[in-house]
C-alpha cells in the first residue's frame, strides 16, 4: 500500500516519522514502533533514503497511512481522500513512549504550520520538559514531562510565545468557577493577582468577557471563594462545567442600598438648603459613603496588596480624599453614582453572557430510556452510548443519536440555525437540544452527554469568547499604562503646584482626585469584549461558530471569497449521467470502475461504487492498488494494470485519444466530470458524472455581493468546461480549474498577492492547506463533522451556505461598533481631562463621565445580539 504522499517509486512499505510528521521509507525506520498519524507531510524520503523538506506547495495530501512490524497489519487515518486502501473513522494521536508525566493540550492562534515549529523551540528550552510536538493541523501539543512539570509552566512559556494553551485532560486540582460581580477588565486582574498571593494556589486564569475563573489549587473549593469575597466577588463552583442560573436575590438587596444610599444624600442635599445644621448634613453624607463605599474600599484594600490598581482604588482614593478636604457631599456622591453604575454594566453585561446561558439550557436534563417493554427516566449524565431513548412529539432530543423507530421533523435551529424543520427517517442523525415536531421516534444514543454537538458548541463558543482580539489586547495594553500614569500625574497635580505657591491645597487637591477618577479606563477596557462576546452570541445563536475575536475581526475585513467547487458550491452529491463501452461490455466495464475506485474516498469514486452495487454489479479481483496525485488510480486486475482517470492521465501513456478526446470535450463541455477507464493499450469507455448546484448557493453568492464581497472565487479540480458552466450558473466573478490540491494553495496567495483579504470555504478536511494559507478558514457542516469543528476558523452548522452573508455582515458591524465604542471611550476621558484645570470638572460629574459612558458603550455593543438575517 502506498500513499499518496510519498515518492511513486517508493517501493517499501511507508511509516510516518512522529518528530518530522513526514513520509519515510521503512528501511529507515524498520524498528520505530511508535510512528504518529498526522495530517500533512511535510517531506519524503530521496533515494539515499534521506530526509527531504517539501515547500509548502509541495504539501498535496494527508498522508494516512504506516506499517507496523508487530502487527503486519496496515493501519491508516481519514484525513482526505489521499488513500487508496481502507480507512479509519477518527485519527489516533500516539506519544513515543518516553518515561515521564504525558500532557496533552489544545493551541489556539496557530495560522501557519511555522508557529507549531516555534512552539516546539520554545517549550524544549524549559529544563522539566522531554519531548515536544506540535501537530498544527489538529492544533494539539504533546509534552513528555517530569513529575515536577506543572501546566502553569506550560501555558506561560505558550503564551510568551504569542498563543494560549489548554490542557485537553483536567488537572484533578484545577477547577472552574463561575465569578459575579466584575464590571470590567481591571476587576478579573485584581482577582488574578490576589489569589496569586496565596500559596495553596499555583495558578488562575480570571475571564472578564465570560465571567468564569480556572484556578489551579490545592486547598478547598470553599476557601477560593471566601477569598474572592473579601476583593467583593460572589464565585461559585461550576460542576461539569454547568451551573443553574437563577437571579440573585443580593441583587435586589444591592439595589435597595443604593435607593437607600441616594435617599439620604437627597436629604443631606435639600436640608443643607433648609437650615439644617451642617453636622446632620455631614452625618448623612458620611453613613452614605459607609455604605456605598465598603465594598470598593474593601476591593481596593486587597487590590493594593496584590499590587493592582484597579477601579476600585481609584474611587475609594477619590471619595476617602474628598471626605478629608471636607466635600462630603461630593464623597457620597462619587461612592453613590460609582455603585449605580456598577449595578447597571453589571446587569448590562449579563445580557451578553446569557446568549451561552441560553444554549446551555436547551438540551433536557432527562431523557426517557426503552428498557424492555418499559420506559424509564433518567439523568442524560447517567445514559450511555448504545442505550434507546424515546422522544415524543414536542419534546427536546436530550442526546445526539441515531433514528432506528418511527419517522419526524425535527427543527434543528438551535444547532444550525436552520429555520425549516428538517425530515428525519431511520438511519438519520439528530442532535441534542433540537425539537422533534412531529412524530414520537427512538433513537440509539452514539455521544454521551459531554461529546454531543450542543456540548462542542458551548465549549467552542466560551473558548471563543475567552480569546483576545488583537484591538482588545492593545486596548489592554493602552490601559495598562494609561492608568498609572494618570495616578502619578495626580499626585503631581495634588502636591506640585501648592508647594510651588500656585493655589490653595484644597483647590489642588480636589482637581487631582478628579483626575484619579479619570484614570479609571473601564469604558475604554470594556468597548471591545463587550461587543465581541455579543457577536459570538449572534452568530452562534444563528448557526455559526466564531472561534474568536481574532476571526471575528478578521471576517470583518476580508474582500474576497474563495469556495471549493463540490460539496460547497454544488451538493457533492454526483450522480453517473452516461455510460459509453468501447471495447468492453457496459456491465464489464462498470465492473472494472469498480474495482479500481472501491478504495477511493473521493466523491467521484463514491459515486460510481454506488452506482454499480445499486445495479448489483460485482467486483474484480484487483491487487497493488495506488493512488495517482491529481490524476486517478490504478490497480493490477487479471494481471493487467488498469486505469480509472482524467485526460491527461491517459495523454501520458500516448494511447490513440482522438475519438476520446472528442467525447470527452463533448461531455465537460455540457458540465460533466468524466472518468476514463482503461489499461496501458486500450480505453474501455468513459463513465460521466454530474453534480448539481445547492439550492442556497446562487441567493448566497448574489447576498455576498450586497454585503460588499467584491471577489467571489470558486477553486475547482474539473475541467475547464465544467468550471465554466457551474460559474455561470452560479455568477462566481472568476474560477480557476484543473487544480491539484497545491494548485489551490497556489490560487490563494494569488488573490492574497493581488491585494484580497481571502477567506476560503471548504468542507474542513481536504481543503486544509487552503484553509490554513488564506487569511480565514470557514468549514461547513459543522454538525455532522467533528474534525471541521477542529480544523476552521468559522464553521457554518448547516450543510449551506446560507449563513455566510449575516456572518460577514455581523463581523462588520462588530467592528464597526468597538471602532464606535473606542473612540466614544477616548473623546469623553480628552473632554473630561482638559475640563479639570479650569475647575469645572466636579468630582461627581468625573464619576458620571466614566460609568455613564461605561454603560454607554456596553449599551451600544448589545445592539449586536439583535442584528437579524
Amino acid at each position: 500500500m502506498e500513499d499518496k504522499c510519498c515518492s511513486s517509486n517508493e517501493k517499501e512499505p511507508i511509516v510516518i516519522e512522529s518528530n518530522k510528521g513526514c513520509c519515510t521509507s521503512q528501511a529507515k525506520n524498520e524498528k520505530n514502533s511508535n510512528a504518529e498519524i498526522v495530517d500533512h507531510c511535510c517531506g519524503y524520503a530521496d533515494e539515499n533514503l534521506n530526509f527531504v523538506n517539501r515547500t509548502e506547495t509541495d504539501i498535496v495530501a494527508p498522508c494516512c497511512s504506516r506499517n507496523d512490524d508487530d502487527t503486519n497489519q496496515n493501519t491508516s487515518t481519514e484525513k482526505s481522500s489521499c488513500c487508496s486502501s481502507k480507512i479509519e473513522e477518527n485519527p489516533i494521536i500516539h506519544t513515543t513512549s518516553v518515561e515521564g508525566e504525558k500532557i496533552e493540550y489544545r493551541i489556539r492562534g496557530m495560522d501557519c504550520p511555522s508557529c507549531a515549529l516555534t512552539i516546539e523551540k520554545g517549550l524544549n528550552g524549559l529544563h522539566d520538559i522531554k519531548e515536544v510536538k506540535v501537530n498544527y493541523n489538529t492544533a494539539k501539543l504533546q509534552i513528555v514531562g517530569n513529575d515536577s512539570l506543572s501546566f502553569n509552566q506550560v501555558e506561560n512559556t505558550v503564551q510568551k510565545l504569542g498563543f494560549t494553551a489548554e490542557p485537553l485532560k483536567q488537572n484533578k486540582n484545577v477547577r472552574t468557577y463561575d465569578v459575579e460581580g466584575m464590571d470590567c477588565g481591571s476587576c478579573a486582574k485584581s482577582i488574578e493577582n490576589h489569589l496569586n498571593t496565596i500559596p495553596s494556589v499555583n495558578s488562575v486564569s480570571v475571564n472578564f468577557s465570560t465571567g468564569k475563573m480556572k484556578v489551579e489549587h490545592e486547598n478547598s473549593a470553599d476557601d477560593i471563594v471566601s477569598e474572592v469575597s473579601k476583593i467583593g466577588f460572589k464565585a461559585s463552583v461550576l460542576e461539569n462545567n454547568t451551573k443553574k442560573h437563577t437571579e440573585n436575590p443580593k441583587n435586589k438587596e444591592g439595589y435597595g442600598l443604593i435607593t437607600f444610599t441616594g435617599i439620604l444624600i437627597a436629604l443631606g442635599f435639600i436640608g443643607s438648603y433648609n437650615g439644617i445644621s451642617p453636622i446632620l448634613t455631614t452625618i448623612l453624607y458620611a453613613v452614605a459613603i459607609a455604605i456605598s463605599g465598603f465594598k470598593p474600599v474593601k476591593s481596593a484594600y486587597y487590590a493594593l496588596k496584590s499590587r493592582s490598581l484597579d477601579m476600585n482604588v481609584l474611587m475609594s482614593a477619590a471619595a476617602i480624599g474628598a471626605a478629608l478636604i471636607g466635600e462630603w457631599f461630593e464623597g457620597a456622591t462619587v461612592v453613590w453614582l460609582f455603585a449605580l453604575g456598577t449595578a447597571l454594566q453589571n446587569r448590562s453585561i449579563e445580557q451578553t453572557r446569557k446568549s451561552i446561558r441560553n444554549l446551555m439550557d436547551l438540551a433536557p436534563s432527562e431523557a426517557w430510556i426503552k428498557v424492555g417493554s418499559e420506559l424509564v427516566k433518567k439523568q442524560v449524565e447517567e445514559v450511555s452510548v448504545g442505550e434507546t431513548v424515546v422522544v415524543k412529539p414536542g419534546d427536546r432530543i436530550p442526546l445526539d443519536g441515531e433514528v432506528i423507530q418511527g419517522e419526524t421533523s425535527v427543527n434543528q435551529a438551535p444547532i444550525t440555525g436552520e429555520s425549516i424543520p428538517v425530515d428525519k427517517l431511520i438511519g438519520d442523525t439528530v442532535y441534542a437540544g433540537t425539537i422533534n415536531e412531529s412524530g414520537s421516534i427512538e433513537i440509539k444514543v452514539t455521544k454521551l452527554v459531554k461529546d454531543t454537538t450542543i456540548s462542542k458548541i458551548i465549549h467552542l463558543v466560551e473558548e471563543a469568547q475567552e480569546q483576545k482580539a488583537p484591538t482588545q489586547a492593545f486596548i489592554d495594553k493602552f490601559a495598562s499604562i494609561y492608568t498609572p500614569i494618570v495616578f502619578l500625574l495626580a499626585l503631581v497635580v495634588i502636591v506640585l503646584p501648592p508647594l510651588l505657591g500656585f493655589g490653595t491645597w484644597e483647590e489642588w487637591v480636589y482637581k487631582g482626585l478628579a483626575l484619579l477618577v479619570v484614570a479609571c479606563p473601564c469604558a475604554l477596557v470594556i468597548s471591545t469584549p463587550v461587543a465581541i462576546v455579543s457577536a459570538i452570541g449572534n452568530a452562534a445563536k444563528n448557526g455559526v461558530l466564531i472561534k474568536g475575536g481574532t476571526f471575528l475581526e478578521k471576517a470583518g475585513a476580508i474582500n474576497a471569497i474563495a469556495f471549493d467547487k463540490t460539496g460547497t458550491l454544488t451538493e457533492g452529491r454526483p450522480k453517473v449521467s452516461e455510460i459509453n463501452a468501447f471495447t468492453a461490455s457496459e456491465e464489464e466495464l462498470i465492473s472494472t470502475a469498480l474495482t479500481l475506485e472501491d478504495y477511493s474516498t473521493h466523491p467521484i469514486a463514491k459515486t460510481i461504487v454506488g452506482y454499480a452495487k445499486d445495479k448489483g454489479i460485482q467486483s474484480k479481483n484487483g491487487k497493488v492498488f495506488k493512488s495517482i496525485v491529481g490524476k486517478g488510480v490504478q490497480a493490477t486486475i487479471d494481471g493487467e494494470i488498469h486505469y480509472a482517470g482524467n485526460l491527461k492521465l491517459f495523454e501520458e501513456m500516448y494511447i490513440a485519444l482522438a475519438n476520446v478526446t472528442a467525447k470527452v470535450n463533448e461531455m465537460q463541455s455540457q458540465g460533466k466530470t468524466v472518468v476514463i477507464i482503461g489499461t496501458q493499450s486500450e480505453i474501455m469507455g468513459i463513465i460521466s458524472v454530474s453534480d448539481t448546484i445547492r439550492t442556497t448557493t446562487v441567493k448566497a453568492l448574489n447576498g455576498l455581493e450586497q454585503v460588499g464581497i467584491n471577489q467571489v472565487v470558486m477553486l475547482t479540480g474539473d475541467n475547464e468546461g465544467t468550471a465554466k458552466m457551474i460559474s455561470s450558473e452560479t455568477n462566481v466573478n472568476r474560477y480557476f480549474a484543473e487544480l491539484l490540491p497545491e494548485d489551490k494553495v497556489d490560487a490563494i496567495k494569488q488573490l492574497q498577492n493581488e491585494g484580497h483579504k481571502v477567506a476560503m470555504v471548504g468542507d474542513g478536511i481536504n481543503d486544509a492547506p487552503a484553509l490554513a494559507t488564506a487569511n480565514l478558514g470557514i468549514a461547513m457542516g459543522g454538525a455532522g463533522t467533528d474534525t471541521a469543528m477542529e480544523t476552521a476558523d468559522i464553521i457554518l452548522m448547516a450543510d449551506n451556505l446560507e449563513k455566510l452573508p449575516h456572518t460577514v455582515k455581523l463581523s462588520r458591524k462588530a467592528l464597526a461598533i468597538i471602532k464606535q465604542n473606542i473612540w466614544f471611550s477616548l473623546i469623553v476621558k480628552f473632554i473630561a481631562l482638559i475640563l479639570i484645570f479650569p475647575g469645572w470638572l466636579t468630582l461627581w460629574l468625573a464619576v458620571l463621565s466614566d460609568t455613564g459612558a461605561a454603560i454607554i458603550v456596553i449599551l451600544n455593543a448589545l445592539r449586536l445580539l439583535k442584528i437579524k438575517e
